[in-house]
């Protein structure tokens, strides 16, 4: 594996379950490193352009750390709301996708640069995690505990599992909805290092096994999906081009997290050190 990933400078495990510790250091990171590279041309607010966001939602599976990604439906559809802010409207998206309530994630931050989505959208990414409903974190860690010493021990406790068993899909925009471990993103047999539009290097990551493998009787907690019992996976290729930048058909016919996707997940585990 080229030294473009090493795990041994992660600032967070890549095997143990997210705790609120966890989230305070990514909180600090994701804040660092905006910060310094705000006033960078790339980060310019443009008035003209359309702005969106999407979300990056950190989770425990099975006390397994990791971030819930969607393979999308052959349909995509929007709702016609007017948001007040591209936040509002990510959080609006991810309940709407996956049914999960804005209620129920604690936002940690952003990262970037914004970046043209094929869809001609400039996308930023707030990166949260799931706060209630057995998802990462049960409560704000201020809320544990009346005792400052009580709330630092339990601010190393393993937060919540989430189950994907409990996630409600769009019918119409997502057919799977699934985890990827953070140890998954520094396994060599899943890296592939592409150019982002002809230009930087990114890792894309291959996940084909990790729906395909998936059974509904044992692996439910791993993928939640549309599919109907029996039927194989299926995903959207390079027709078209709107969805070229997401979960789907990579190289040599694998299911990839690639283009946009894949280049916002090497932004976000460079930040953490995961990547170089």
């Amino acid at each position: 594996m080229s030294s473009f990933a090493r795990p041994a400078s992660s600032i967070v495990s890549l095997t143990n379950p997210f705790t609120s510790s966890t989230l305070s250091t990514i909180r600090a990171a994701l804040a660092a490193t905006y910060s310094r590279a705000e006033d960078h041309p790339e980060y310019a607010y443009d008035p003209k352009e359309t702005h969106a966001a999407v979300l990056v939602p950190l989770c425990n599976v099975n006390n397994k750390p990791g971030i819930l990604l969607e393979v999308r439906g052959k349909l995509r559809t929007h709702s016609g709301e007017t948001d007040a802010s591209s936040l509002e409207a990510a959080l609006r998206e991810t309940h709407e996708e996956v049914g999960i309530h804005p209620d129920q994630v604690e936002i940690l931050g952003r990262f970037g640069p914004p970046e043209l989505s094929l869809g001609g959208m400039r996308q930023p990414r707030p990166t949260g995690a799931p706060t209630r409903g057995g998802a990462v974190t049960a409560e704000s860690p201020t809320k544990l505990s009346d005792s400052d010493a009580d709330t630092e021990d339990r601010s190393h406790d393993p937060l919540p599992s989430l189950s994907l068993a409990s996630l409600t899909l769009s019918q119409r925009e997502v057919a799977h909805a699934f985890h990827l471990p953070f140890s998954a993103a520094v396994s060599p047999p899943r890296l592939n290092l592409y150019q982002f539009r002809g230009s930087e290097p990114y890792w894309s990551i291959d996940v084909s096994d990790i729906i395909a493998s998936a059974k509904e009787s044992d692996q439910a907690d791993v993928v939640s999906s549309n599919r109907v019992s029996g039927q194989g996976i299926e995903f959207c290729n390079n027709e078209d081009s709107l969805k070229r930048d997401e979960i789907g058909g990579g190289r040599e016919g694998r299911l990839e997290a690639w283009g946009l996707t894949g280049w916002y997940l090497t932004t976000f585990f460079r930040t953490l050190g995961v990547y170089r």
